[in-house]
């Protein structure tokens, strides 16, 4: 019984001392974390006059981060699609692209400082689940940043096959906190 609670004693030592090894060398507690905002917007199918449900309603989150001298900024798309978008596919857009922009905060309109276009957004859209949803996750753009503020903010440019037309109007989103 006296082995028993040695080993016991030993192993809560040594668990114990693990732990604080552990903690000297995990990352400090004041990590950088990204900080988002989720909006949404409802598009319409211009192209599309049947009687079946068209609207594409999308649910955007942007977020920031600022690490050290370095901002990130990144977006997730999510959908909700008609759910005849699995019987249109391909067929649906001509183009379709989320343009996703770091902003530095200043008063008055912010200036972009870095911008890129995901055009995968269009793939995805076309290839929804049965039900017409889906989700998109844009890369991460990278800016050396000094001490101002900034923000991420995007939008989805889309152009409709069968409309005639290019892009349309912009659908706009809600852009993250400022870091």
């Amino acid at each position: 019984m006296r082995a028993l609670k040695r080993s016991t004693s030993a192993a809560v030592i040594l668990a114990a001392l693990a732990g604080t090894a552990a903690l000297a060398t995990a990352t400090p507690a004041s990590a950088a974390s990204y900080h988002c905002k989720t909006s949404s917007h409802s598009v319409d199918d211009p192209s599309y006059n049947g009687p079946d449900s068209d609207n594409w309603d999308f649910e955007v989150t942007l977020c920031a981060m600022r690490s050290g001298g370095t901002i990130y900024t990144t977006a997730t798309v999510y959908w909700d699609g008609p759910y005849t978008a699995k019987n249109r596919n391909t067929y649906t857009f001509n183009k379709a692209k989320f343009q996703l922009q770091t902003k530095r905060s200043v008063s008055g309109t912010d200036p972009v400082v870095k911008s890129a276009a995901y055009t995968g957004l269009e793939y995805t859209l076309e290839h929804s689940n049965s039900y017409g949803n889906g989700y998109y996750s844009t890369g991460t753009l990278k800016y050396p940043a000094g001490s101002g503020r900034y923000l991420a903010d995007g939008y989805i440019r889309l152009d409709w096959s069968g409309d005639g037309k290019d892009y349309r109007s912009p659908a706009l989103f809600t852009a993250s906190p400022v870091v």
